[in-house]
């Protein structure tokens, strides 16, 4: 379970998304990731999940942030084979 705190940054930084970057990070940067953090609404591009990640806590070491796969509904996908 998610608490409410981590719920609001979840939150947040989807609506920036949205609202902010979505159009022009999709055009140039699919399949990339962006980790958001939203009390700033700085974002930190990356070519892997820890790259985005790590970059946003360089800046922002005591602050959450959300990591979101550019032009995707999630960023994993986790799936099993049918046979």
């Amino acid at each position: 379970m998610v608490s409410a705190d981590t719920r609001s940054v979840i939150d947040h930084a989807k609506r920036i998304y949205a609202c902010q970057l979505q159009a022009a990070l999709e055009s140039q940067h699919r399949n990339r990731f962006v980790a958001i953090e939203p009390e700033s609404g700085d974002y930190f591009l990356g070519d892997t999940f820890d790259e985005a990640v790590k970059s946003a806590r360089a800046k922002h070491p005591s602050r959450l942030s959300h990591t979101i796969r550019i032009g995707r509904r999630a960023a994993f996908h986790l799936g099993g084979m049918v046979r």
